[in-house]
């Protein structure tokens, strides 16, 4: 029943942000050099890796150089990047993997493998859901960058202390999720990217 709302809901979302999707493209390929999107390897259910789909919001191979998080006022994000990501319209693509089946609506956020290898046995019982766009943890963490940008070491702090806390919320949720919790979800996360 979860794959068969996933697919329905995001090629309904895919069609309603169809209009949105052309200008997003058009404004990224115009600003800056590089593709139009960021594809970028994650580890999903089972602990297999897949390729993410978002619109590019940072300066070409920057991702690639270093951090692989992102901070508040990130010199590395472009102009267009930080509208995107204020409301979360460079996640767009995401709905494609959705659709593919590589990801759900709901679930734990994937991760890149550099931060994976740092998993302790318990934290890899996440890799029995498959991935999603949201869950209490994205939502908990939704100011990160803002935490990481505090830090005198941010990639410490994230594998040492967020990291860890955002994998035991998301395999807490998904141990008792129900239709209607996910549904609780899915209206936070939107109240939270519209009122931003």
């Amino acid at each position: 029943m979860n794959r068969v709302f996933d697919i329905v809901f995001s090629l309904l979302i895919l069609l309603i942000t169809l209009p949105l999707t052309i200008p997003i493209a058009l404004a990224v390929l115009l600003t800056s050099q590089g593709p139009i999107f960021f594809v970028q390897e994650r580890v999903g259910c089972g602990g297999k890796s897949f390729n993410l789909y978002k619109f590019r919001s940072m300066l070409r191979d920057d991702d690639k150089v270093g951090l692989q998080l992102t901070l508040k006022d990130d010199s590395r994000v472009t102009l267009i990047g930080r509208f995107l990501r204020r409301f979360k319209l460079d996640e767009l693509p995401q709905f494609l993997n959705v659709a593919a089946g590589t990801m759900a609506v709901i679930g734990p956020r994937p991760e890149v493998p550099k931060y994976v290898a740092s998993y302790s046995p318990q934290m890899r019982e996440v890799f029995d859901y498959k991935p999603g766009l949201t869950d209490p943890a994205s939502i908990k963490f939704r100011d990160e960058p803002a935490l990481l940008a505090h830090a005198e070491n941010p990639e410490r702090l994230y594998i040492e202390q967020i990291l860890p806390e955002k994998v035991r919320l998301s395999i807490e949720y998904q141990r008792t999720r129900t239709a209607a919790s996910d549904f609780g979800i899915i209206c936070q996360t939107v109240a939270i990217m519209f009122g931003r």
